[in-house]
């Protein structure tokens, strides 16, 4: 996981008016490519949702269709002007998260196919 400056800006603003932090990208039909930003346990993580590591100090969850569609892409979250989705933090900003990605080598492939995805409280210090 990536992110531009931009975004970790973002998202530190968010979290010294929120506290700890969340993001979850469902891939649903109006949010493919737009992470959610949520307080820290206020989105449920489902059985099928995968952490794909942090950016920016924060867990990032994606869905398990999603993953499956892009699991050999790197994801950077990026910020664009423009609302939020109407749950995701952000919304008032007048800012937006966006994941943009690209496909991964296949070097950095065979590394990450085996790699530890920090995403748990011991991690706090990762992305």
């Amino acid at each position: 996981m990536l992110a531009t400056e931009a975004a970790l800006a973002l998202i530190r603003t968010l979290a010294a008016q929120h506290g700890p932090l969340m993001f979850h990208q469902s891939g649903g039909c109006c949010d493919g490519s737009a992470p959610m930003c949520y307080p820290a346990g206020d989105f449920v993580v489902g059985d099928h949702d995968r952490c794909l590591g942090r950016v920016g100090g924060v867990p990032f969850y994606i869905s398990g269709p999603q993953f499956e569609v892009w699991q050999h892409t790197q994801l950077i979250v990026d910020v664009v002007p423009g609302r939020g989705g109407m749950f995701s933090l952000e919304g008032p900003t007048g800012s937006r998260f966006l994941t943009r990605s690209r496909v991964y080598t296949d070097e950095e492939w065979a590394v990450l196919a085996d790699a530890r995805v920090p995403c748990g409280p011991d991690a706090a210090g990762a992305g």
